[in-house]
């Protein structure tokens, strides 16, 4: 029963409340069943607080029973990424040095998942301060992949796509810079989705607020747009956010899609995916062709990774000159190297990079305007060996950039999502990216609706069910 349970869509456990045929508490104790089963050997939690968690399904049974419910999500278990405030929890973003101190107040996302009547189960795990895309820390060790425990689950939200994955609640809240959602969403085969920079309002202020957002990890596109629908209310603490306009999201999923342009690539910048990733994306780009005008194209942006990596060190480099040289000794060491090189950087050269990032806002934004979307592997390949913090490439060196596709999105300030396509030869998630224009989060959300209705991808608790 419990594995079963948390499997269902969001909507339909909302409508089993409403009906008084399923209870929040029967709910959460199946997610905490979750948690207990798989949280040891995955680690994707660096915070539960369970008594709390029941108390709050407690007092959400109670609304529902007088019908009384607090909001659109009452009772629906939740987590959050350890990047993340939650009001009477620490915030320790992975890192050893960083302030073990309760804080006062919720972020933004955190807020209105809590106005909604979510209940938060805990945190969950990130790289030391979200600086790679893989999850191991020197606080929480390392986080694994449900589909094979000897493989990452990405990062940096890993923790959020473990836990959606294996059914440790619902909704699972990340954030994405540079892939931070898509990458373990496709390591995963769960679904994730970076929408548009200043439509998640978020605080406290970030130095990646123009390339960073949050956005949902969970375990389909219904679930997502009941979460986007709640993220995307306003906050006045975030200057950066756009004035409020509702995408309604869940309306968008309910209207016909008509037929698109679409744009195909499977590589970039002369980098191509895996052949087991390609195997996995022809099946896909067969439904692709029943949705529209499919056009391969080849995608050239000179000095991309450049770009992001200069916009990354120079940001890791001003983190890091917070701590002194006893904390510097406890951070991760690629996190110093990334400091290293922002350190290495001149004004100019940082100058430089934000003036090229022009130039990249200005290629997809042509693209996105003679396409409705683009459509590429999310990753070009699947998940690699966990510990690590890149997979190997040609003659066994480190392949240093192997993220091509998902820097774009965050450069360029458009909306992004990892779907899962299917299954690699070696058993592992496939994960299809959909990217739109600028403020086209519906379309995007819509695309990713119409291929999942038509992808045989078969979830983890599935198959754990079945073995």
């Amino acid at each position: 029963m419990a594995t079963s349970l948390t499997q269902l869509p969001v909507r339909e456990i909302l409508t089993l409340y409403q009906r008084r045929k399923l209870s929040p508490v029967e709910v959460m104790q199946a997610c905490l069943k979750q948690v207990l089963k798989y949280n040891p050997a995955l680690n994707a939690f660096s915070f539960l607080d369970e008594k709390h968690a029941l108390h709050q399904a407690r007092g959400s049974e109670n609304r529902w029973m007088r019908n009384e419910p607090v909001g659109g999500l009452d009772g629906i278990p939740a987590t959050i990424k350890d990047w993340f405030h939650h009001k009477g929890w620490p915030t320790r973003y992975g890192s050893t040095v960083s302030s073990p101190l309760k804080q006062p107040a919720d972020s933004p996302p955190v807020a209105r998942l809590r106005e909604q009547g979510a209940i938060f189960i805990g945190k969950t795990t990130l790289p030391e301060y979200g600086h790679k895309g893989v999850t191991d820390s020197p606080l929480t060790g390392i986080t694994r992949n449900p589909w094979d425990m000897t493989k990452t689950p990405g990062g940096s939200s890993g923790g959020g796509a473990v836990a959606a994955a294996t059914g440790m609640g619902f909704l699972h809240l990340g954030s994405d810079a540079g892939g931070s959602i898509r990458i373990p969403a496709s390591f995963s085969g769960v679904f994730g989705f970076k929408p548009s920079p200043g439509i998640v309002p978020n605080w406290p202020p970030s130095l990646f607020s123009s390339l960073s957002s949050a956005g949902p990890l969970v375990r389909g596109t219904d679930d997502a747009a009941l979460m986007l629908d709640v993220l995307t209310l306003p906050d006045n603490r975030d200057w950066h956010a756009l004035p409020y306009a509702p995408m309604n999201f869940g309306a968008a999923l309910k209207k016909p899609l008509a037929p698109l342009r679409i744009a195909y690539a499977t590589s970039i910048n002369g980098i191509s995916a895996t052949a087991a990733v390609l195997d996995v994306m022809k099946n896909a780009r067969r439904i692709l062709d029943g949705m529209g005008q499919v056009d391969e194209v080849t995608l050239h942006v000179p000095h991309l990774v450049d770009i992001f990596n200069k916009h990354w060190s120079a940001v890791a480099s001003y983190s890091v000159a917070q701590f002194n040289v006893r904390e510097k000794k406890k951070l991760d060491p690629r996190l110093l190297h990334w400091a290293a090189a922002g350190d290495a950087l001149s004004l100019h050269d940082y100058l430089q990079a934000e003036r090229d990032r022009m130039t990249v806002g200005e290629y997809f934004k042509d693209l996105l305007d003679t396409y409705d979307i683009l459509v590429t592997p999310a990753t070009a390949m699947t998940a690699f060996d966990a510990g690590v913090n890149m997979p190997p490439g040609e003659k066994g060196k480190p392949w240093d950039d192997w993220t091509p596709f998902t820097y774009p999105a965050n450069l360029a300030k458009l909306p992004a999502a990892s779907l899962p396509a299917g299954m690699s030869r070696d058993g592992l998630p496939v994960g299809l990216q959909v990217m739109g224009g600028f403020l086209k989060d519906t379309l995007v959300l819509q695309a990713c609706r119409r291929l999942e209705e038509e992808i045989a991808f078969k979830p983890w608790l599935a198959v754990q069910d079945k073995s």
